[in-house]
């Protein structure tokens, strides 16, 4: 069997994922499993280490596991975004997985461990990418989804809160997105927002965001884009605007279900190029993670990533032309 590298932040979900690792490392040492396990120490080490080893392989097909939550795999995916012959697994041990979610990927770690270990029981899964140009001339590579507006202000201020270590000692963590929502939610101030989606063209003088979608699941599991299919080589757009504080509530409150589409105030598109432009700049994030502020440009990258997940997975299956991202 091929050597496993396993990409572990001890810290994700509070430290506790340190404890997810040391019954992982018992069972491949049970097993006799051939890996190597590298941890990580700040912010964008996942991605550093990620890419490292894919360097290193020089073109031979792997596996690199991530192991904690969306966020270090976020930094795995674009450590590897380059390397056509690396095989992506994620084994769930933070406070969202919405990856886990929309990519069926087991939320118990032992389970998730045997799609890793037994790739005859598991299918390499072709996904979309999304790929954001900044305006600090850095690209970012998004799996589930990225967003421009309130959803960037509350995920920035939700991965730096107290609270979510708190939540997290009490598996409860997910939970910090919706504390700060409703937080935000009294201090936002909407913006102008200057849209265009394959070269057709939308203003929203009063928006309150906007989210490009891969998969339909973000903020713990906000159900935000409900037809997102992350090998369609399509992305799906989400814009919130003219709706009043309390009405946007509401529409937070059905997201969960993705009912909130049913509201006149959100607007939703398909498109594989988008540029999002404001008069002034606007924070981002991708995955859940503060990026950079706009203008940005964004496209998909059709099947740019290979994720090991379950063999019935719902996505489709046709081939499909693949351009050309890196």
């Amino acid at each position: 069997m091929e050597k496993i590298y396993f990409i572990v932040n001890p810290n994700a979900k509070n430290g506790s994922c340190r404890e997810i690792w040391r019954r992982l490392e018992a069972e491949l040492e049970t097993m006799d499993i051939p890996y190597l396990a590298f941890f990580t120490e700040r912010a964008g080490h996942a991605e550093e280490l990620a890419g490292s080893i894919a360097r290193k392989l020089s073109g031979r097909q792997a596996t690199i596991t991530a192991v904690g939550g969306d966020g270090t795999l976020h930094e795995v995916v674009n450590g590897t975004a380059t390397y056509p012959n690396i095989n992506i697994g994620f084994i769930p041990g933070g406070s969202g997985n919405d990856f886990s979610r929309g990519f069926s990927i087991p939320r118990k770690a032992s389970e998730a461990l045997r799609l890793v270990i037994d790739q005859s029981n598991s299918r390499t899964f072709e996904i979309d990418l999304g790929k954001i140009q900044h305006k600090e001339l850095h690209e970012t590579y998004f799996m589930n989804n990225m967003g421009v507006g309130f959803d960037a202000a509350v995920a920035k201020e939700s991965n730096e809160s107290r609270m979510k270590l708190l939540l997290n000692r009490v598996s409860l963590g997910r939970l910090v997105y919706v504390y700060i929502l409703a937080k935000k939610l009294l201090t936002f101030r909407t913006l102008p927002l200057y849209i265009t989606i394959d070269g057709r063209g939308f203003h929203f003088d009063n928006a309150w965001f906007v989210t490009v979608s891969n998969q339909p699941y973000y903020g713990g599991g906000m159900k935000i884009a409900p037809e997102a299919l992350p090998d369609d080589a399509i992305l799906d757009v989400t814009v919130v605007h003219r709706i009043s504080r309390w009405k946007l509530l509401l529409v937070f409150a059905s997201v969960f279900w993705g009912k909130h589409t049913k509201f006149k105030e959100v607007e939703q598109y398909t498109g594989k190029s988008i540029t999002i432009e404001s008069p002034e700049a606007v924070l981002a994030h991708a995955d859940g993670e503060a990026i950079g502020h706009t203008p940005l440009k964004i496209h998909v990258c059709p099947k740019a990533a290979r994720i090991l997940t379950e063999k019935n997975h719902p996505g489709h299956t046709e081939e499909l032309k693949i351009n050309d991202c890196h």
